[in-house]
C-alpha cells in the first residue's frame, strides 16, 4: 500500500498513541509463563505484539484480545511448539531464553526479513549457561531443546535489551545465580517486570543478578503509551506547531530523545508526571522550536535505538551539521537502518551521509519532499511521513502498510494522508 502525505503548514493537537510496544511484548509473554491470570489494558494490538501472543498459545497459554485489553491465563507447563514470530525481533529473542531449561522442543522462526537477521548473539551467551540452542547458519530459525541449566557470569557483549532478557529469563530456570553484565545500561523493562511478578532479580554495580527456581505470578500492567510512537507527533510539532501526547512512558533507560531535545533546542515540558505498575509516566507537550546541529555518542543511543531515524530527521531540518555516532545496532533492525534512514532523508530532500555506525547530516531550512521507500520497516515509513508533512510539497510512501507493526492508524491520526 502506498500513502501520499500531504505538506502541513501548521500541526497541532492532544494525542493518545498506542502503548508501549516493548512492555505490551513482556507483559503479555511474562504472564502466559506464570502462574494464574492477568489484564493488560492500553496494549499495543500491532502485528509484532500479536505474533507475541500467537507463539505463547502455541506454547500453552490461553489469551483473548478485546479491542486494547488482552487477557491471560499462564501455561501450568510449556508444551513442544513450532513458533511464528512474524517480523517481530523482541519476540525470537526473548523467546529464547523464556523457553530453555523448560524441558521442551520450540521451534523459533519468522518471516523473511526476522529470518536475515543475527540470533547467535543470543545463542551464544545462552548456551553460557548449558541452553541447546541450535541457529540455522547463525539466524532463524532458531531450535531450543530439553537440557539443563546452571546460573553463571555472563557479558552480553552487545548494548541490546533483546539480547540482555534472553539471558534473564533463562536464568529464572536454571540452578544457582546469573549475573548479567552489558557495555552499556539498556531499557529495563524486563527487570521491573519480573521484580513485580515474584522473580528472586537485583541490580547493582556489577551488573543485573537473577537467582533461579521462582515461580512467576500473574500481574495486571496497564501499559503506558509508547514514547518510540509519540516520537513522530513530538517531532511534527517542534517542526510545525504544538503538540501534547498524553500517559507516554518515561522510564530513564527510554528517554534519550528528551535528552536529545534539549540539546537541538526543542522546547517541551513534562506534565502530570506519575507512576503506573512501576514505571514513570508523564504528558509530554512540545512547541515549534528552532533546531541546531548535535552530536551524539555510543552512550546515548541505547535509551533512543528506535527513534534514530526520526531523530536524525529533524537534524536534517537543523541549522549545523549533526554527527550521530555509536549506532551500529541500526544495522540488524527490520532494515539496515543506517541505509535507509539515509536514503529516506535523500528521497525528502536533505543531506545524509551514511557512516559504518552512524550518520553526518548537513542540515537544511526546508526540504522539497518526494517518495520515500519503506523498505518494509515501520519506523522509516513514520519518519519519512513526519518528513513529507514538514516538507515543501508533500510525496508517497511506498509500502506504507508496514507501520501496523508497531502504529495501527498511524496514518488516519497524522492526518493529511490518503492511499
Amino acid at each position: 500500500m502506498n500513502v501520499d502525505v500531504l505538506p502541513r503548514g501548521t500541526f497541532g493537537g492532544e494525542f493518545r498513541v498506542p502503548g508501549d510496544k516493548s512492555i505490551t511484548h513482556r507483559a503479555v509473554m511474562f504472564n502466559a509463563a506464570a502462574q494464574g491470570e492477568a489484564v493488560v489494558t492500553h496494549a499495543l494490538t500491532g502485528e509484532d505484539c500479536r505474533s507475541t501472543a500467537a507463539c505463547m498459545r502455541a506454547l500453552g497459554a490461553d489469551i483473548r484480545f478485546e479491542g486494547e485489553t488482552v487477557f491471560v491465563r499462564g501455561a501450568e507447563k510449556f508444551r513442544d511448539a513450532d513458533c511464528d514470530c512474524g517480523n517481530s525481533g523482541t519476540t525470537i529473542r526473548l523467546l529464547a531464553g523464556l523457553v530453555a531449561g523448560r524441558g521442551v522442543t520450540v521451534r523459533l522462526t519468522g518471516d523473511a526479513s526476522l529470518c536475515s537477521r543475527p540470533m547467535e548473539r543470543v545463542a551464544r551467551p545462552l548456551r553460557l549457561l548449558g541452553a541447546d540452542v541450535r541457529t540455522t547458519e547463525g539466524k532463524a530459525p532458531v531450535t531450543v531443546c530439553p537440557a539443563s541449566l546452571r546460573g553463571c557470569a555472563v557479558d552480553t557483549g552487545v548494548a541490546s535489551a533483546q539480547v540482555k532478557s534472553a539471558i534473564l529469563l533463562a536464568a529464572l530456570g536454571a540452578e544457582g545465580e546469573t549475573l548479567v553484565r552489558e557495555p552499556l545500561p539498556t531499557r529495563d523493562h524486563t527487570e521491573r517486570m519480573l521484580a513485580a511478578m515474584g522473580a528472586d532479580i537485583r541490580t547493582d554495580g556489577r551488573g543485573i543478578a537473577v537467582r533461579g527456581g521462582a515461580r512467576l505470578v500473574c500481574r495486571d500492567v496497564d501499559v503506558p503509551a509508547d514514547i518510540s510512537s509519540a516520537a513522530y507527533f513530538l517531532a511534527l510539532g517542534a517542526l510545525r506547531g504544538e503538540v501534547l501526547c498524553r500517559n507516554v512512558g518515561v522510564n530513564p533507560t527510554r528517554t534519550g530523545i528528551l535528552r536529545v531535545f534539549e540539546q537541538m533546542g526543542v522546547r517541551f515540558s513534562l506534565e502530570n508526571e506519575r507512576e503506573v505498575c512501576g514505571e514513570p509516566v508523564a504528558d509530554i507537550r512540545v512547541h515549534r522550536s528552532s533546531l541546531r546541529a548535535v552530536r551524539l555518542g555510543k552512550e546515548i543511543v541505547p535509551s533512543l535505538i528506535d527513534e534514530i531515524p526520526v531523530i536524525a530527521l529533524l537534524c536534517a531540518f537543523a541549522e549545523g551539521e549533526s554527527v550521530i555516532a555509536g549506532a551500529e545496532e541500526l544495522r540488524v533492525k527490520e532494515s539496515d537502518r543506517i541505509r535507509t534512514t539515509a536514503d529516506m532523508i535523500a528521497a525528502l530532500g536533505g543531506d545524509c551521509t551514511p557512516t559504518q555506525d552512524g550518520f553526518v547530516i548537513r542540515g537544511k531550512k526546508t526540504l522539497a519532499g518526494g517518495d520515500v521507500r519503506s523498505c518494509g520497516d515501520h519506523r522509516i515509513a513514520m519518519s519519512g511521513a513526519v518528513g513529507l508533512a514538514a516538507s515543501e510539497r508533500g510525496g508517497t510512501i511506498e509500502g506504507a502498510d508496514c507501520v501496523n507493526i508497531s502504529f495501527p492508524g498511524f496514518f488516519g491520526m497524522l492526518g493529511g494522508a490518503r492511499a
